[in-house]
């Protein structure tokens, strides 16, 4: 059953370019199983990350080199308040899939 993850990131002011290129630089082989990835501007500063996998055991799989990652771009987030931190992450399996 293919998963997803999905994270919701917050930049500091003037921070956009090198988030994006730490997400360039990312060894997608470091995390096999992973299928597609998208980085998606959702607002000023704001982003959020989707990637799609074969399963939720290799989402699992991927974790500590998702943290690797997650772990380069600390320095340059900023916390989303209520309690959440620097990240707001969701994963599970796919549902529903509607292909266009």
């Amino acid at each position: 059953m293919t998963a997803m993850n999905v994270v919701h990131m917050r930049v500091k002011p003037g921070q956009e370019d090198e988030f994006v290129r730490i997400h360039q630089a990312m060894d997608a082989r470091a995390m096999p199983g992973g299928r597609n990835f998208w980085l998606v501007r959702s607002g000023e500063r704001s982003f959020v990350v989707v990637a799609e996998w074969d399963s939720l055991e290799a989402l699992a799989a991927a974790r500590p080199a998702m943290i690797a990652n997650l772990d380069k771009l600390r320095p340059i987030l900023e916390d989303l308040g209520g309690g959440r931190g620097l990240t707001e992450p969701w994963s599970g399996e796919v549902a529903l899939h509607m292909g266009l």
